[in-house]
């Protein structure tokens, strides 16, 4: 049997934000869904993350809030803490990336995590996904969509 392939969520989860839990916790239920075999899933807070997580994970979902036009700081943390130990030893690792934007502009958040994730040299397997605007369930049957196929690609070995 072949070893597993290991996906790392990491999302910012304020406190407060009910519906970022609700996001993230569709992601997580889409990568652990019961057809999809040989795929440890592991679910982090950004501080939480950290070198080990990234060069342990063969691949990547980033979530976070947009505050202020941009990713949330304890996700621009995490990329801070792992950029320089994990440049070299992460390139060609699969991404994607989930958004709350709220009423807010999402534009700047995709912008700094994409500029980020393309000095690592990161690929990204899908656009971003952004729930903008009131909270709808269809956010949730996204991400869970999202989880689920990053998780199938890996089992299938497409990445």
């Amino acid at each position: 049997m072949a070893a597993a392939k290991h996906l790392l969520v990491v999302s910012h989860v304020p406190a407060a934000s009910v519906n970022m839990r609700k996001l993230t916790d569709a992601v997580a239920r889409g990568a652990a869904h019961e057809d999809i075999d040989g795929v440890e899933v592991r679910v982090c807070q950004p501080p939480a993350a950290g070198v080990d997580e990234a060069l342990w994970s063969d691949a990547v979902i980033i979530g976070t809030m947009a505050n202020n036009g941009y990713m949330s700081g304890l996700t621009k943390d995490f990329f801070d803490r792992i950029y320089r130990p994990c440049l070299e030893k992460t390139q060609g690792k699969p991404y994607a990336l989930f958004i709350r934007a709220g009423l807010g502009d999402e534009s700047g958040a995709v912008a700094g995590v994409e500029r980020i994730v393309t000095g690592l040299r990161w690929q990204r397997v899908q656009a971003p996904l952004v729930a903008r605007g009131e909270f709808r369930d269809k956010y949730t049957a996204r991400c869970e969509e999202l989880g689920m196929t990053l998780a199938a690609g890996l089992s299938a070995g497409v990445y």
